[in-house]
């Protein structure tokens, strides 16, 4: 929120790490998501399945819709956002805290884990609006569970290649089966390069001397 707070009407339409796509859009986008999640805390709740989003053009128009707010009006609706979330996991039974939900991705996951979900989102599109908070920036604790959830994401996919990764300042290490490149840097730059938003600076490859390959899709 206090980045957000700090920028001007000119700065939410500037650049961000997600091209084509401003701080407006992603601000508007970070909002959305929260309120989708609300849908799926929803359908733990009642037991009536409520989809994430009605369709991915209904969700690329809802973004487009916000984009172009005045600075004071996106952060006044993410700040509601996030306190229509707070508000539907306080109201979750101990029932719903179990039940199985699926995402627009197809995945299953219960509450417990559809709230850390909306920690990544927070953490990594904090970082996409190029306003100063980097990956450096992402509490260990938090970028260490989001490589873990990247990671398991991964696994679900039959036609992933093999991958090892290890952090040099963490002893973070993570195997995506047998063998596979493995990929060496701090926590940060693996979390950067694993979500896309880096090629792999400061990461290095073995065999010594190979280039970094490119991270492999994983939402």
């Amino acid at each position: 929120m206090s980045t957000v707070r700090k920028l001007s009407d000119e700065q939410v339409r500037e650049a961000t790490l997600v091209p084509p796509w401003t701080r407006g859009h992603v601000i508007t986008h970070v909002a959305r998501a929260g309120d989708s999640l609300c849908r799926l805390l929803t359908w733990a709740q009642t037991g009536s399945e409520t989809p994430q989003y009605p369709s991915m053009t209904a969700r690329a128009a809802e973004i487009e819709a916000g984009a172009g707010l005045p600075a004071a009006e996106l952060l006044t609706d993410v700040v509601d956002g996030a306190d229509r979330f707070a508000a539907a996991v306080r109201a979750l039974s101990p029932a719903a805290w179990r039940t199985e939900v699926r995402m627009r991705t197809g995945e299953l996951r219960t509450p417990a884990t559809l709230v850390p979900t909306r920690l990544r989102e927070l953490e990594v599109h904090h970082v996409d609006l190029a306003a100063g908070y980097t990956f450096a920036d992402v509490p260990q604790a938090a970028a260490r569970w989001i490589v873990d959830d990247i990671i398991e994401a991964l696994r679900r996919r039959e036609s992933t290649d093999p991958l090892h990764i290890e952090a040099t300042d963490t002893g973070l290490v993570r195997r995506l089966g047998t063998g596979g490149t493995l990929v060496t840097g701090t926590q940060a730059d693996l979390l950067g390069w694993l979500t896309g938003r880096t090629a792999g600076d400061g990461l290095s490859s073995s065999p010594a001397g190979a280039p970094v390959p490119p991270a492999p899709y994983w939402i």
